[in-house]
C-alpha cells in the first residue's frame, strides 16, 4: 500500500482537484448573496453573478459619454502598459546587477549591502516622494514597481549565482575564459531562466504596487477604477474588476512560464508535469 505522501493524482484528477476550491468558494458566495438579498433586495455588498456580469458587459462594450472610450479596455491597456514596462525594467536591472554581484566579488562587496537595505524599505512608504520627484504621471507609477521589484530580483539572482558549482567557473577560466566571458558564457545562460521564474513570483507584488499607485493618482487604470467606484459601494464593478486583474496576472504568469519552457527546456527537464 502506498503511503499518502507518495500518492499523486492523474492529469485529469489534478484539474478536478484544482477546480474544487473555486467551486466551493462560488457556492459559499451564492449562499451568502442569496441570504443577504432575500433580507434586503437593495443590498449592494454581495451582488448576484448576473448583476456583476451585466455591469462587466456594460463596461466592456459601452463608450464613456465624456471620453468616447470603452472603460474596461482603456483601464486594461493603461495598467498592462505600466506593469509590462515596470517589470521589464526591473528584470533588466535585476539581471545585470544580479550577474555582477554574483560573479564579481569586488562589485558584490560594494553593491550587495545597498541592495539589501533597499529591499527592506517599504516601497509604499516612499510613494509620496516619487509623486513629488516625478509628478503624478506615468513615471512615478513605473518607478514604484521598479523600486519594489528590482531588489528582490537582484538578491534572488545573486544568491543563485553564488550557489552554482565552483567547478564551472574554474573550468571556464582554465580554458582561458576572461572575467566577462565567464559572466556571459557561464552565468548568463544559467541565470536567465532563473530570472523568468523570479519574475513570475514578483508579478503579484508588482500588481500590488501598481494598483496602489493608480488608486492615489491616475485618470485611468484598473486600480483607479476600483477606488473610483468604491465610494458608491459598486461591488458589481469592484468584484469583476478584481477577477479581471487576477485573470490578467495569471495570463502574464503563464506567458512567462511558456517562454521559459520554450527557451530553456533543460532548466525544466527535472520538473515533469509540475513545471
Amino acid at each position: 500500500m502506498k503511503r499518502f505522501i507518495n500518492l499523486a493524482p492523474s492529469r485529469g484528477g489534478r484539474w478536478l482537484l484544482g477546480l474544487l476550491p473555486f467551486l466551493l468558494l462560488a457556492m459559499l458566495y451564492m449562499s451568502l448573496s442569496n441570504a443577504r438579498l432575500a433580507e434586503n433586495p437593495n443590498d449592494r455588498l454581495l451582488p448576484t453573478p448576473s448583476t456583476m456580469a451585466s455591469s462587466f458587459y456594460h463596461l466592456a462594450t459601452a463608450e464613456n459619454v465624456r471620453t468616447g472610450q470603452i472603460v474596461l479596455w482603456t483601464d486594461t491597456f493603461a495598467s498592462l502598459e505600466r506593469i509590462v514596462i515596470g517589470v521589464g525594467i526591473s528584470a533588466l536591472i535585476g539581471l545585470v546587477v544580479g550577474i555582477l554581484n554574483g560573479g564579481i566579488p569586488l562589485i558584490r562587496a560594494k553593491l550587495s549591502p545597498l541592495v539589501t537595505v533597499a529591499s527592506l524599505i517599504p516601497p509604499m512608504a516612499i510613494l509620496p516622494i516619487l509623486f513629488i520627484a516625478f509628478g503624478t504621471g506615468e513615471a512615478a507609477k513605473i518607478a514604484l514597481i521598479v523600486i519594489g521589484v528590482t531588489p528582490f530580483l537582484i538578491r534572488d539572482l545573486q544568491g543563485h549565482a553564488l550557489r552554482l558549482p565552483d567547478e564551472q567557473l574554474i573550468k571556464a577560466q582554465t580554458l582561458g575564459a576572461s572575467s566577462w566571458q565567464v559572466l556571459l558564457r557561464v552565468l548568463l545562460p544559467q541565470l536567465t531562466p532563473r530570472l523568468l521564474n523570479a519574475t513570475r513570483l514578483a508579478l503579484g507584488t508588482a500588481w500590488l504596487f501598481l494598483i496602489a499607485a493608480e488608486a492615489i493618482a491616475a485618470q485611468e487604470g484598473l486600480g483607479y477604477r476600483i477606488f473610483l467606484v468604491r465610494r458608491y459601494l459598486s461591488m458589481d464593478v469592484i468584484l469583476p474588476y478584481v477577477a479581471w486583474i487576477t485573470l490578467l496576472a495569471f495570463l502574464l504568469d503563464q506567458l512567462l512560464a511558456w517562454i521559459s519552457r520554450l527557451a530553456f527546456p533543460w532548466y525544466h527537464s527535472g520538473e515533469g508535469d509540475n513545471s
